[in-house]
């Protein structure tokens, strides 16, 4: 799905004019993954690029919302998956841009694999790693840290793993120094968008470092545990009902004005969470339009 948050100015004003668009994702490629972008005074930003089978489409549907294409100052990967990274050079060509930062977790380009039902690589094709997607016209910024990418806008970092019930949501593997290994997803990571007389809005990938985690580290560093929205991918769709059923609880203890997940999310969690929030649920799918 492709969200488009629109807001008028970031941090530091009086009044934000922010709607939310869903104009891609599964009505653009079938496995295509949540896919955002966010406008501002400043730039747009473009948070994850779905699949190489999607692409055009995505592409085709930024130029229909009225964004110009040229106005995407930066790129912002949730984490490594292919539903998320693999039409990312191929988008890069089509905006055209040198130099064009690409913001992520320094692990994204890692064998990130999995072996139910048979062996396969679930990371970073091939044609979206680094040297691809430096000859597409990226810079690469791969931190763990926090990044403010302009005022009032920011990323997570990689996310404390404060929780005892949250994980990764999914048995995935790496190779550590010739070893095969359990993969945490450390490189899961958030984007929040903080104004002034707003709570912060939050855009997940996947969810896969726990949205509650996510939240948490949010809240530090804002300073509130308030949330205008929080949308995207939750990860809860294989969750036995004990961590779905967790996860609502302590979802409620924030102050969520809208909650809108979707993609990975799951059934059963979507309906936990409508049980527990009512009105402010929303299942994210593609056409609506969210305005705050």
């Amino acid at each position: 799905m492709t969200v488009i948050l629109f807001i008028k100015r970031a941090i530091m004003i009086e009044k934000v004019t922010s709607d939310i668009f869903i104009v891609g994702g599964e009505n653009s490629a079938p496995s295509d993954a949540a896919v955002y972008l966010v406008k501002t005074d400043y730039s747009a930003v473009l948070i994850d690029a779905g699949t190489a089978m999607g692409s055009k489409s995505i592409f085709a549907n930024i130029i229909k919302t009225g964004v110009d294409p040229e106005t995407i100052g930066y790129i912002f990967l949730t984490h490594c998956h292919y539903d998320h990274t693999q039409g990312l050079a191929e988008i890069l060509k089509a905006i055209g841009k040198k130099d064009l930062p690409v913001i992520a977790h320094p692990s994204i380009f890692r064998l990130n694999f999995s072996t139910f039902p048979y062996l396969r690589n679930v990371g970073v094709m091939m044609g979206d790693r680094e040297e691809a997607l430096r000859n597409a016209g990226a810079e690469l910024y791969l931190t763990r840290d926090p990044l403010q990418l302009m005022s009032g806008i920011f990323t997570t970092g990689e996310v404390k793993r404060v929780t005892d019930f949250e994980e990764a949501g999914i048995s995935l593997s790496t190779i550590d120094d010739g070893h095969v290994k359990p993969d945490p997803m450390m490189d899961d990571i958030s984007i929040a968008a903080c104004v002034r007389g707003k709570a912060p809005v939050v855009l997940t990938g996947c969810s896969h470092a726990g949205i509650v985690n996510i939240l948490t580290q949010v809240s530090k560093v804002c300073g509130r545990r308030e949330f205008e929205c929080v949308t995207g991918g939750f990860h809860l769709v294989e969750a036995p009902d004990e961590r779905i059923k967790k996860t609502t609880e302590a979802l409620k203890k924030f102050s969520i004005k809208s909650i809108v997940p979707g993609h990975c999310t799951g059934f059963r969690a979507q309906a936990s969470l409508y049980s527990a929030f009512g009105p402010a649920f929303k299942p994210l799918q593609t056409g609506m339009v969210l305005k705050f």
